[in-house]
């Protein structure tokens, strides 16, 4: 299966997500999307194939967001991303793409939507200490 991650090394959410995908015993392809950014189009194919709307695939939190005032309601989504693709630390992460579909993994546990379920035979627990799977491999709810 391939698996595509946008990933920010700094960011604990991507690494977590990044070693659930790993976890499963696939080697994703990761684009450390602040380095390498998506196009505009690839940018909005993954926002719609996640089912989200633009405003929902931007990331305020630590970022220039209201300082770009895209607070705006008045902006519309190509401005949006627009701006996302000119800055891309507003991109949100991790973005996930997968054969099964495309998902923001907020939280890291999101990922495990879009990966095969026979690829998980033990416990996985995150940077923080949350468990995730168990020690036969199963989603803990």
């Amino acid at each position: 299966m391939t698996v595509t991650i946008y990933h920010n090394p700094a960011c604990g959410t991507s690494r977590n997500t990044l070693e659930i995908i790993r976890h499963a015993g696939i080697e994703p392809i990761v684009i450390e999307y602040l380095k390498t950014p998506p196009s505009k189009p690839e940018l909005a194919k993954m926002i719609a194939d996640a089912g989200l709307s633009v405003r929902q695939a931007i990331r305020e939190k630590g970022t220039p967001y209201e300082d770009l005032g895209l607070a705006n309601p008045a902006l519309s989504d190509d401005q949006l991303l627009d701006a996302m693709i000119a800055t891309p630390i507003l991109i949100n992460r991790p973005l996930v793409v997968t054969e099964i579909g495309t998902r923001l993994c907020r939280p890291s546990d999101l990922v495990l939507d879009i990966l095969p379920s026979d690829g998980f035979t033990s416990a996985f627990v995150k940077e923080d200490g949350e468990a995730v799977l168990d020690a036969e491999g199963n989603r803990i709810v």
